[in-house]
């Protein structure tokens, strides 16, 4: 479906773009689920806030790791929700593509020629635990032993159980709203944890019960970011997407992601990080390592200066390496 703004064309950025890009409507591809459509809309706004006279298609593409209801690491985990939109965009079906950074896996290199021209300003990190309807219990350390809470991510398996090891924590997967809907007729799980973003995205919020602080989970590494990617030809492309750029979440992200590619953790190791920029503006970065069940962990907090995001990222990478993280990540299967 094409997108149109609701604003007069002929802008001066519509004029200016009109030489550098196809003369036809964009072409944005994401995965086919309420929440992806949720993220593109944001994009398409930012896209029509800096050049209100360009159209914007939709296409939605069914991924493998849309299509796989089993255990994600068995396609070679998050990358399974890439590959099929990665191929549109080399192949030129597609002129940008949408992901969430979360998704985007540190041991997998990106496609050759492709690169992220745009990080949309960061939401909200945390993650939330979401009550099956009618639900009694108002957070976690109400919940008695051997209760059952289930989750997606190894991420919050581990920090959950780290906190909670008396509780049983089973793989949940699928879309933000099916997993709801899921969860309420369900006859064992007492709740879900989701990505609060996520949840307030598709218009969920209203069931969102305990919000757990940043010291009670520490987030994923790229939590509430929106990338945006074209192929790196394409100059029009990305000079048009760095308009939309937000300059601080870039620098975020490049700081967590260079110390997730320096853990070299798969799909199985349970990796937290988050980058901040303090008061006096510096950097700050976490990282976190855990074992499957959370039981042991390498954990780092390093500073930097805002231009040396890459070398923050990479120092805290060998300080988690030399605490032991990569004996950590070497015993979980994959």
């Amino acid at each position: 479906m094409t997108i149109m703004p609701s604003v007069p064309t002929g802008s001066p950025a519509e004029r200016y773009f009109a030489a550098r890009l196809p003369d036809r409507p964009l072409r944005l591809g994401c995965r086919r689920s309420h929440l992806a459509r949720a993220y593109a809309q944001r994009v398409i706004d930012a896209l029509h806030r800096v050049a209100p006279g360009l159209p914007v298609e939709l296409v939605e593409i069914i991924t493998s790791g849309d299509r796989h209801k089993g255990d994600l690491s068995t396609l070679g985990g998050k990358g399974a929700f890439m590959k099929e939109i990665d191929r549109a965009l080399m192949l030129g079906e597609i002129d940008m593509a949408m992901h969430a950074m979360k998704d985007v896996p540190g041991d997998v290199p990106l496609p050759e020629g492709l690169v992220f021209a745009a990080y949309l300003e960061r939401e909200d990190v945390r993650d939330c635990v979401i009550w099956r309807e009618g639900s009694k219990y108002a957070g976690i350390d109400d919940l008695p032993p051997g209760a059952s809470i289930g989750t997606s991510a190894v991420r919050r398996k581990a920090q959950i159980l780290r906190h909670r090891p008396d509780l049983q924590v089973e793989r949940f997967r699928g879309n933000v709203v099916t997993r709801i809907a899921k969860l309420d007729e369900s006859d064992h799980l007492e709740g879900i944890v989701l990505s609060r973003t996520g949840v307030v995205n598709v218009g969920m919020d209203h069931r969102i019960g305990q919000v757990f602080s940043m010291d009670e989970m520490c987030p994923a590494v790229g939590a509430g970011v929106v990338g945006v990617q074209c192929r790196r030809a394409d100059e029009g492309m990305v000079e048009l997407l760095g308009l939309i750029d937000h300059a601080e979440t870039r620098v975020h992200v490049t700081a967590e992601r260079t110390m997730l590619h320096g853990l070299q953790g798969h799909c199985n190791s349970p990796i937290a990080g988050h980058c901040r920029t303090t008061e006096d503006g510096q950097l700050s970065l976490i990282g976190m390592v855990f074992t499957r069940e959370g039981a042991h962990f390498a954990y780092a907090q390093e500073w930097d200066t805002r231009d040396r995001a890459f070398e923050l990222g990479a120092y805290v990478a060998g300080v988690l390496n030399r605490k032991g993280a990569r004996d950590i990540i070497a015993g979980i299967p994959h």
